[in-house]
């Protein structure tokens, strides 16, 4: 596993309206045959060393083709530009559906081959949308192993993240990682989880995050909750966090760029220090 450091990073759900609302799809709505792009991605890399960024996190449903020429081409113009790789965000399937699981792992599976040819260091996958329960957990645990497994065949770490139904508590997300017993990694965002207990809930699992979506609520008229964000990131703090603070703007402004400009100052102060 690659030495951890703290850094900003961004990922390419921050700039989906740049880069053209490409729509998402999974292993239930096949990819579209054609789309209509807006920046193209492999020009991302020189846009985001020019803000300082030199790390970066790609939504599989980004990538408009996984063709191995443009592959290759969107890695080379990543080390042109001095910007890693971090994480290949694999955001369809549910391991844990009781009729399509086996399908859903199967089509996981499928992206680890392009996690590797993009040269990614990891890749995030979803434990499951199904209710926690006995059942769902132990089907979880026992797909992730495989996929966890498969990865390491890659030369990749897998990750999870606090996310869809069955990671609705920390109990269920420290649960799961204790069952693989270090095999998976842990992405802990800061907007998945709501309610008078998310502090305490994010301050449970903080301590396994290998990587943080750093997300800020922005409020329809634009104000960003400075007040949520900053004690999110005082929880990363405490817990000693080390990996790369990755921005999540999802906010009203179609100016995505000024938005994780103002989520960039506010993390800055967390990136040296104790």
């Amino acid at each position: 596993m690659p030495t951890s450091s703290r850094r900003v990073s961004v990922s390419t759900w921050s700039l989906h309206r740049t880069l053209g609302r490409l729509p998402a799809y999974g292993p239930d709505r096949p990819a579209p045959a054609a789309v209509t792009q807006g920046l193209p991605l492999p020009e991302l890399p020189a846009r985001l060393a020019d803000a300082g960024i030199h790390t970066l996190e790609i939504c599989h449903f980004h990538l408009p083709n996984r063709d191995p020429g443009y592959l290759d081409e969107l890695r080379q113009a990543m080390a042109g530009a001095g910007v890693e790789l971090w994480s290949l965000l694999v955001d369809g399937g549910d391991i844990t559906d009781s009729i399509h699981a086996a399908r859903d792992e199967a089509w996981i599976a499928g992206w680890l081959p392009v996690a590797q040819r993009l040269g990614a260091a990891r890749m995030r996958v979803s434990a499951g949308k199904s209710a926690p329960s006995p059942a769902t957990l132990a089907q979880s645990v026992a797909a992730l192993r495989r996929l966890a497994e498969a990865a390491s065949d890659h030369g990749l770490r897998l990750m999870t993240e606090n996310w869809h139904s069955l990671m609705q508590s920390a109990a269920e997300v420290n649960q799961v990682l204790d069952a693989l017993e270090g095999q998976l990694g842990l992405c802990v965002d800061f907007g998945n989880w709501s309610g008078p207990d998310k502090y305490d809930q994010l301050a449970a699992i903080l301590p396994h995050a290998e990587s943080c979506h750093a997300k800020c609520h922005f409020a329809a008229d634009g104000t960003l909750d400075k007040a949520d964000y900053i004690r999110c990131l005082d929880l990363t703090r405490a817990a000693g966090f080390a990996g790369p603070y990755t921005l999540i703007y999802d906010g009203p402004s179609a100016d995505e760029w000024a938005g994780l400009g103002r989520e960039q100052v506010l993390i800055q102060p967390y990136l040296t220090g104790a």
